[in-house]
């Protein structure tokens, strides 16, 4: 971070990325990377990237506890991840909306009616 500071990049162009291991193998794997993901953000104020779906790699229903981490991550300060914005976009706005940084639910509502409407054209197809 010192050096990018030396070199004139702002904090904000910033990511750190702390490696997502699974479940399967740790128990504590999830707990530390949401602690390690709060540090961040709270001592040095970075942006946090995180491989989201590492989070349940060799178990049964992926998805599920891969939407879980998402939004567990959200609240901890991640502010972006490698992952299927079409498989994990409910949680994410989900995740903005119960955090209070989607004002009055208008970009989780807009979410929605697209995808909604998205369905509509398939089913007339």
């Amino acid at each position: 971070i010192e050096r990018a500071a030396q070199k004139g990049i702002p904090i904000e162009d910033i990511i750190i990325d702390p490696l997502v291991l699974t479940v399967g193998s740790d128990s504590k794997a999830a707990l530390v990377t949401l602690q390690t993901i709060e540090l961040l953000r709270r001592e040095f104020g970075v942006n946090i990237n995180l491989g989201a779906s590492n989070v349940s790699f060799g178990l049964p229903d992926r998805h599920t506890a891969n939407q879980t981490f998402l939004a567990m991550s959200i609240a901890a300060g991640a502010t972006c991840s490698i992952t299927d914005p079409i498989k994990l976009g409910q949680s994410v706005r989900a995740a903005d909306l119960l955090l209070g940084k989607d004002d009055y639910a208008m970009r989780y509502i807009k979410y929605f009616r697209a995808a909604e409407k998205l369905k509509e054209a398939e089913a007339v197809k």
